[in-house]
């Protein structure tokens, strides 16, 4: 997600670090409801930590058993991981009954997006080649269109429906952020998923310092 394996290893450090805190704030505020939600930056941050395994491996620093399973750890992570994680983390974050019966189709996408791109994953082998300044995987999704458009829409979805505007205002950073790393990538200029994960990452150290916003009972009743 980083242009280079430092990079990633400086990245992943800092972000893995926000996600710490951002469990830590949860659980002495006692939110449990939100753990899932604030591991998302642990997790981003453990995914670039693994990247940098990659980039080693990809420069020939790591021998190829090594390589290969940080590779399959790498894809574990970004493909059948993230669609149920954010999905599911928005859902259990919120309590107002009528947002949550909004919010479960997209867990249910989530799901069956997760299905086979876990199945691509676990058929192997997944590959990764130096892009530019970035890195390149193939790993033999079928129907990559739709599985992505799936997977963009499980991901992106619940934050712009939740209830609360900072998440919706993270879904907004990620869509946007998502489109536009898309296309530096393809101009092998440089990989700055790695900024948009770290910039997502501080904002859900912020969302975990607030209280919950009022549920629509509770704002009809004041």
């Amino acid at each position: 997600m980083c242009w280079s394996a430092q990079a990633d290893l400086i990245a992943g450090g800092v972000v893995s670090g926000i996600g710490m805190l951002c469990l830590v704030r949860t659980a002495r505020a006692g939110r449990p409801e939100r753990l899932l939600l604030a591991s998302l930056p642990l997790v981003l941050g453990v995914h670039q930590l693994v990247e940098a395994a990659v980039w080693s491996g990809v420069e020939g620093g790591l021998p190829a058993g090594p390589a290969g399973w940080a590779r399959t750890a790498w894809a574990v992570i970004a493909l059948p991981l993230l669609p149920v994680l954010v999905p599911a983390g928005v859902l259990h974050a919120t309590r107002e009954p009528d947002r949550r019966r909004h919010l479960r189709p997209f867990l249910l996408l989530g799901l069956l997006v997760a299905a086979p791109l876990a199945v691509a994953v676990a058929s192997g082998p997944v590959t990764a080649t130096d892009h530019g300044h970035t890195l390149g995987y193939a790993i033999g999704v079928p129907h990559p269109v739709l599985l992505l458009t799936g997977y963009l829409l499980a991901t992106i979805g619940p934050l712009l429906l939740s209830h609360d505007r900072l998440l919706r205002r993270l879904g907004l950073l990620t869509g946007a952020g998502a489109l536009v790393c898309a296309l530096l990538w393809r101009l092998a200029f440089v990989s700055t998923w790695c900024a948009l994960a770290a910039v997502a990452s501080v904002l859900l150290l912020h969302w975990t310092a607030h209280p919950p916003p009022p549920t629509d009972v509770g704002r009809q009743r004041l």
